[in-house]
């Protein structure tokens, strides 16, 4: 095992996937917090993306809650549209992350690891200025890169179905 790297030998853990998902929505709470402070927010999000998601190492498959035109985000230009409607990637995009957010809370329905990559599956609830929560479904699958740092390769969000 002395030619070993880390990434030769790590395998994800449930405890790696939960500290990953406190950090995406610690970050989502700094965005907002940057953004109502009126302090530089898409530099916030900007460095949220590059720890957090796989983008430039290999591909993501992300589809956001609040997207129509541009529903799936393949890229980091995109995938920042999305949280701070900074860059005019996506015209329909609002700044997802920049409504207020105070707390995000994960209710993970399971979480599977294999290897070096995870999958979770529930509900994560955003908590608004009013103290009201909004629930949204969401699965996220993830993977370890050659640092041991856990990262974002699949993320599909969405509203509750209604019927």
């Amino acid at each position: 095992m002395s030619n070993a790297t880390l990434s030769d030998t790590t395998e994800i853990t449930k405890e790696q996937i939960l500290a990953a998902q406190k950090a995406w929505g610690d970050g989502i709470v700094r965005i907002s917090t940057a953004h109502t402070r009126g302090e530089d927010f898409e530099s916030v999000a900007r460095d949220h993306i590059t720890k957090l998601y796989a983008y430039g190492r290999m591909p993501v498959l992300f589809k956001p809650t609040l997207a129509a035109d541009v529903q799936f985000r393949s890229t980091f230009d995109e995938a920042l549209s999305y949280f701070v409607a900074t860059n005019g990637v996506c015209p329909e995009d609002t700044g997802f992350a920049i409504r207020g957010w105070t707390a995000v809370r994960f209710d993970n329905h399971d979480i599977i690891t294999q290897g070096k990559s995870a999958l979770a599956m529930g509900n994560y609830f955003f908590t608004n200025a009013d103290g009201e929560e909004v629930k949204v479904e969401y699965s996220f699958g993830y993977v370890l890169n050659d640092d041991g740092e856990v990262q974002i390769c699949l993320q599909h969000s969405s509203m509750p179905y209604e019927g």
